[in-house]
């Protein structure tokens, strides 16, 4: 086994591009172990770990700044590796279920026979703010976003997921690089998500009340909190600065 390995080894092993491993070390994220007499660049096992991390951090969204904070204030490596390898756990198990929901929806419509809601929605749980809807803005509410979601084909559904998971990366990237939260580049971001707000609304309007008490719950609610904020970096809460100037722009 290669106690070491040169850029490209290292590259092509972890399927990115030298040039990429140049980059990282630039920034001070992955330096190289050794530096040889060519002027070639070596990697040790030390390396090789903190690559995994970087590369993992980066499939869930961060930004290279908030990496490279995150790896600074990590003391202990294995922990590190233990909590993301935790997440990944949690995130396999939410697919798991989602194919195992949708497989059995395939075979009951193949076969014709009746769904049952809880299998056509386990791993999705559009239900788990019910409480929080009704509370805020009435039982009609719900009941009409409900019959609306229910109503979608499932690529409908899938759709209006997926806007949702670009938008809250959006927020984080802006996060990350430290734009201003009234600034166009995330106004626009929170103009967004305010239609993607009143595709479930059905054409109601989505009033300032409505997206600011969106915005606390983001910040106050860990279920709300954990689809934009998952890596605890303050996301919700410059969201929520978002919101506020979004609505401060409007009646200035």
């Amino acid at each position: 086994m290669a106690s070491e390995w040169s850029i490209q080894d290292l590259a092509r092993a972890a399927g990115t591009t030298s040039r990429t491993l140049r980059h990282y070390g630039q920034l001070g994220l992955l330096a190289p172990s050794r530096i040889g007499a060519n002027g070639y660049r070596y990697y040790d096992q030390t390396s090789l770990v903190r690559l995994q991390r970087i590369l993992l951090l980066r499939e869930l969204g961060l930004g290279l700044p908030v990496i490279a904070e995150v790896l600074a204030g990590e003391q202990d490596t294995a922990d590190a590796l233990r909590t993301h390898l935790e997440l990944l756990r949690q995130h396999q198990d939410r697919i798991a279920r989602q194919i195992e929901s949708v497989s059995t929806t395939l075979h009951k419509t193949e076969r014709g026979e009746p769904l049952m809601a809880a299998e056509v929605f386990d791993g999705f749980d559009h239900t788990q703010y019910k409480d929080e809807v009704i509370d805020r803005w009435g039982k009609d509410a719900y009941d009409s976003a409900d019959r609306w979601w229910r109503s979608l084909s499932e690529d409908s559904k899938k759709a209006f997921q997926q806007t949702q998971l670009d938008i809250a990366a959006d927020f984080g990237k802006a996060h990350a690089a430290g734009l201003p939260v009234d600034g166009d580049t995330v106004q626009a971001i929170v103009a967004r998500h305010r239609a993607w707000l009143g595709d479930g609304t059905q054409g109601r309007p989505v009033t300032d009340e409505y997206l600011l008490g969106l915005g606390e719950m983001y910040v106050a609610d860990p279920r709300f909190r954990g689809n934009y904020d998952v890596h605890g970096d303050g996301t919700a809460e410059y969201i929520l600065e978002a919101f506020r100037a979004y609505v401060a722009g409007k009646s200035a």
